[in-house]
């Protein structure tokens, strides 16, 4: 019989090394982008307000957290591949679960973008009451809630029950489910906890995931790096365009 370790060497997909790379740096992402806006308060009227005093923090901050919400699905399917090694029912409803909340929070942080853009078109205090006229408005993505607030805590429970994840790492996973859910949400000590837990979760997971089986060559190692860095170039400049 295979050993844990052994089955890192043959992840289906994305894979050993996207899923060990995005189980290390998705976490650290998150988690950079709550501190950059820990320092102002987590309600809407006051992230606003930020954004028009400091812009450039406030981008930036969103937009770490933004990506590393994104980066975050291999490393959930990777961490579902590995717990459906024996617990596959567990696999599919936690990983279903939490990739179908991070879609949600990428829809709220296309709003977000959005009202921020609002601050420089229309000032402060009609970005301000646009926002709050409009946050209550319906949409169906809202029907995704419950999926952000459980999702993680059925995924904890499937890596305790396969042995996937160290107590430790199980309940860290598991704090994950009292990240803020919603628009312009700032951060919080309870947000810096939520998200320093997924490092203390996924990190780990991810150096071994990547240390274990043996490195590219070098040649191709750099010729997917370069073709990588081409591609992502190429993506930037059609997204610019339109």
């Amino acid at each position: 019989m295979k050993t844990f370790e052994e089955d890192f060497g043959h992840l289906p997909f994305p894979g050993r090394w996207l899923g060990g790379i995005s189980l290390v740096l998705a976490p650290a992402l998150l988690l950079t982008g709550e501190l950059l806006k820990f320092r102002f308060d987590f309600f809407f009227p006051e992230q606003l307000r930020a954004y028009q005093s400091h812009p450039t923090l406030m981008f930036t901050a969103y937009s770490l957290f933004l990506a590393g919400n994104i980066l975050l699905w291999p490393a959930i399917v990777t961490l579902a591949n590995l717990i459906g090694r024996t617990k596959p029912v567990w696999a599919v409803w936690g990983g279903s679960l939490v990739l179908f909340g991070l879609f949600a929070r990428t829809f709220h942080s296309g709003i977000n973008h959005f009202a921020f853009q609002l601050v420089n078109i229309l000032s402060l205090p009609k970005a301000t009451e646009t926002v709050a006229q409009s946050y209550g408005a319906f949409h169906i993505v809202s029907t995704l809630s419950g999926a952000i607030l459980f999702g993680w805590a059925v995924l904890a429970v499937g890596a305790w029950l396969s042995g996937t994840l160290r107590p430790v790492g199980v309940v860290a996973l598991a704090m994950m489910s009292a990240l803020m859910i919603g628009v312009l949400k700032g951060g919080t000590v309870m947000s810096v906890i939520a998200t320093s837990c997924l490092c203390i979760a996924l990190v780990p997971l991810g150096v071994r995931v990547l240390a274990h089986g043996s490195m590219p060559p070098a040649r191709l190692f750099w010729g997917w790096l370069i073709f990588s860095s081409a591609v992502i170039g190429l993506f930037f400049f059609l997204g610019q365009a339109g």
